[in-house]
């Protein structure tokens, strides 16, 4: 293995998603250094993305004793009325701080589509690439003393969140599972050594300079050199190791990378971190579609369940939306595998946090399986809404590289999900 060295570790940055480290992402970095968002709710967003895209009657829209449910339960929660999926035990006793929408309309049924649809809250565009959620938090919002990226991906997925026509600079960066050591911060050479290389890269590089002040300059590699040493240096790093974290309190997540994920993710923003994706993949249930969920519920609900009440216990949910979502729901009849189909019409994500109302339903669907919703909720407006509760101007317009005018959300914040 080579030796990891400043040159090399910019490099590999690069490929792990940490381009926030490279000359363009430093600059991007520096200039998202903004005021304050006066009137603000949140400062972070916690995603935990179900990679396949979990089925709406399995999860959080049941229908038991219906034909469309397949024979799935469903079990109560300490809403009235309120039923979720059998699995979800953990997760009913904390639904007062949830809130449910069940008629999410998106028009992509395809993985990679509607990935990228309900991340940006845009269709895929060949012209564009639009930002995601923590992109635009991250561009968006102050992140003064924070050391290490603002925009992390744990367990990264096939298609990770983007920074967009924003810069690469604001890509999430992309790691494993916290047990092991964060890729790519550690040097692999004893510190006198490694302080020697240093001495010998700041020769060649001086060198190299003569003559091309400007032109070097405006590379900003020394900055971004500067930034990758601090962030192998800094104590923020340690936000990522949860076995400083109490067995108990570990427990309660469940020993599951997925589990260890959403406990990095509370660490994470306790340190200044913006927006955290955690990914949980395996809900592509085309065939064996009950046994399959059953198995995923056994990791979602107790790690769902104990970052809700682990923010709530330090004072963090106020100030941090949790969203559960996949690219789409999941058709209302079983196929002959035993499995459902790509849904996009009428599914559901949970929300919790940061200004969110919790403790209700928003939409509903119907109970014999008719595309008709009640209440349709477009992406849009779902950004839009968390945009909100973040003090972000959610119709901002940005300009692309190729000159196109582009708002942040093309939507309108849901009201029945905003406190005040």
């Amino acid at each position: 293995m080579e030796p990891l060295t400043r040159r090399t570790f910019v490099r590999t940055a690069t490929l792990a998603g940490a381009t926030w480290l490279t000359p363009v992402g430093h600059m991007l970095a520096r200039a998202a250094e903004a005021k304050p968002k006066l009137g603000a709710t949140a400062k972070s967003v916690i995603v935990l993305w179900m990679q396949g895209g979990p089925s709406q009657l399995e999860t959080f829209d049941p229908h038991p004793g219906k034909n469309i449910s397949g024979g799935s339960k469903a079990i109560d929660t300490k809403l009235k009325g309120v039923k979720l999926g059998e699995g979800f035990g953990r997760l009913a006793d904390q639904m007062e701080h949830i809130s449910l929408v069940r008629s999410v309309m998106s028009k992509e049924g395809d993985h990679e589509r509607g990935t990228t649809t309900i991340k940006s809250g845009y269709r895929p565009d060949p012209t564009v690439v639009y930002p995601s959620l923590g992109a635009i938090a991250c561009h968006e919002l102050p992140a003064a003393g924070c050391d290490i990226p603002r925009h992390v991906s744990i367990l990264s997925s096939q298609w990770p969140a983007r920074g967009g026509f924003l810069g690469d600079g604001f890509d999430a960066f992309r790691t494993d599972d916290p047990a092991g050591p964060v890729p790519d911060t550690q040097s692999f050479l004893v510190p006198t050594r490694d302080t020697d290389r240093l001495k010998h890269l700041d020769v060649v590089e001086s060198a190299f300079a003569k003559g091309r002040t400007r032109r070097v300059g405006a590379t900003l590699h020394k900055e971004t050199v500067a930034d990758a040493r601090k962030m192998m240096s800094s104590e923020q790093l340690k936000a990522f190791d949860v076995s400083k974290e109490p067995l108990a309190l570990r427990k309660q997540y469940g020993d599951t990378p997925f589990g260890r994920g959403c406990l990095a993710a509370r660490r994470l923003i306790e340190v200044g971190v913006r927006c955290v994706e955690v990914n949980l993949a395996g809900w592509d249930t085309h065939a064996n579609n009950h046994a399959f969920h059953a198995t995923q519920l056994k990791v979602l609900d107790p790690a769902f369940a104990a970052l809700i009440a682990d923010l709530r216990e330090r004072k963090l949910l106020d100030s941090t939306i949790v969203l559960c979502a996949g690219e789409f729901g999941r058709t209302p009849r079983m196929n002959p595998l035993g499995g459902r189909d790509h849904w996009p019409g009428g599914f559901s994500i949970a929300i919790a946090g940061g200004g969110i109302r919790g403790g209700q339903v928003i939409g509903e669907t119907d109970p014999e399986g008719k595309a008709e919703v009640k209440d349709p909720v477009e992406v849009g407006d779902l950004h839009a809404t968390i945009l909100k509760s973040l003090g972000i101007d959610y119709e901002k317009v940005s300009q692309t590289p190729i000159g196109r005018t582009v708002k942040f959300a093309e939507g309108e914040p849901i009201a029945k999900l905003l406190k005040g």
